[in-house]
């Protein structure tokens, strides 16, 4: 089986079924695990190169709809009649839904089955803490910081958020991605900033942008010094590596509740 990957989702989903040596070509932004590495590059999610998809025969392509934009992709792999599965998850019952499609189209189908209730499994080992802890504290999550775009209800770190004891303070919003006025950031005045940066490598986010904003003074999270830098690939990618970061976070927030599972 030769498959090709147009974005690192699609990648470390390969990888967590056990298939990362069936890979014969990955995106530009594909950067775990190690072993895919050296593997040909098909440019950016943005811009796949489908010259070169063409010309490595592959039996499937993993596209994706997770970026605005990636439509063309998916177009142009009809177009060329391209054998291909597109990807699309909001939710972490989704990305178990995506697990065991991918598992069905490799040929794998009951290891893609029992890696989707694996996955499912280790999250509602959070959720059976987290359902005790009282107090859930409020996280700010920011994905952009000019102008501010965050994640709604409809998106996998809200439920990420509520699995480690905390809340996203725009789980009100029923969309996946939300554009904010800062103000309004100020008035919801959250316990703890979370800052990842989509597409944005973990040193060059910087705290001081969050110091210098009008009025952020105020808010409790900055008061407090609870501003912290997360790993954007554990937090802003719809893989199985999203356990990886809710650990981070459930040890943040909540650290003796979590500590058997972290």
């Amino acid at each position: 089986m030769r498959i090709l990957s147009l974005c690192p989702s699609n990648t470390e989903i390969c990888s967590y079924l056990g298939v990362e040596e069936w890979l014969v070509g990955i995106d530009d932004y594909s950067d775990w695990p190690l072993s895919v590495q050296s593997l040909p590059r098909l440019g950016p999610d943005l811009s796949i190169n489908m010259e070169k998809v063409e010309a490595l025969k592959p039996d499937l392509v993993l596209a994706s709809l997770s970026v605005p934009g990636m439509e063309k992709n998916v177009q142009e792999l009809v177009r060329r009649n391209i054998p291909h599965i597109v990807l699309n998850p909001n939710s972490l019952q989704e990305i178990a839904e995506n697990i065991m499609a991918v598992g069905k189209a490799l040929g794998i189908e009951d290891i893609g089955k029992l890696k989707a209730q694996e996955f499912l499994e280790d999250m509602d080992r959070f959720k059976k803490v987290a359902d005790g802890i009282t107090h859930k504290k409020s996280i700010y999550w920011e994905w952009w910081p000019n102008p501010l775009f965050s994640p709604g209800k409809l998106n996998w770190l809200t439920e990420i958020s509520s699995l480690a004891g905390g809340r996203n303070i725009l789980d009100d919003i029923e969309m996946a991605s939300v554009q904010i006025p800062p103000e309004e950031i100020i008035k919801k005045n959250p316990e703890y900033i979370c800052l990842a940066w989509v597409g944005v490598p973990i040193h060059k986010i910087k705290k001081q942008v969050v110091f210098k904003r009008n009025g952020w003074d105020k808010i409790m999270a900055v008061n407090n010094g609870n501003i912290f830098i997360m790993e954007e690939p554990l937090f802003c990618r719809p893989s199985p590596r999203l356990l990886e970061g809710l650990k981070q976070l459930a040890n943040l927030l909540h650290p003796e509740q979590f500590n058997s599972l972290t």
